[in-house]
C-alpha cells in the first residue's frame, strides 16, 4: 500500500453539495489518511466553493475507485495524482 497518492477536489456550492460529499468520505474513512479543506474567508464573507486535499490509503485501484465515486457527485471535480 502506498501513501504517495493525492486527490485534489474542487467542491462547488458547498452549502448544497457538502452533505453528499461527506457521505462518500465517511464511507471511505478507512481509506483516507489526511484531509485538508480550504476555502476563502474574509470579514463578512465565506466562500461557497472550496478545495479539499485528500491523502488516500490503499492500492491504485482503491484510489481510482474513490476518485470515480467523488466525480459522480454534483458540484465535485476530483483529480488523482500519483507521486510514486
Amino acid at each position: 500500500m502506498s501513501c504517495y497518492y493525492i486527490i485534489g477536489v474542487r467542491l462547488d456550492n458547498r452549502v448544497d453539495n457538502a452533505a453528499k460529499f461527506q457521505e462518500v468520505l465517511t464511507r471511505n474513512g478507512c481509506r483516507i489518511k489526511t484531509r485538508l479543506g480550504l476555502h476563502e474567508v474574509s470579514e463578512g464573507s465565506c466562500s461557497n466553493d472550496g478545495i479539499i486535499v485528500l491523502q488516500p490509503y490503499g492500492t491504485r485501484e482503491d484510489v481510482e475507485t474513490l476518485v470515480k465515486e467523488l466525480n459522480e457527485l454534483e458540484g465535485v471535480t476530483a483529480k488523482y495524482i500519483d507521486l510514486n
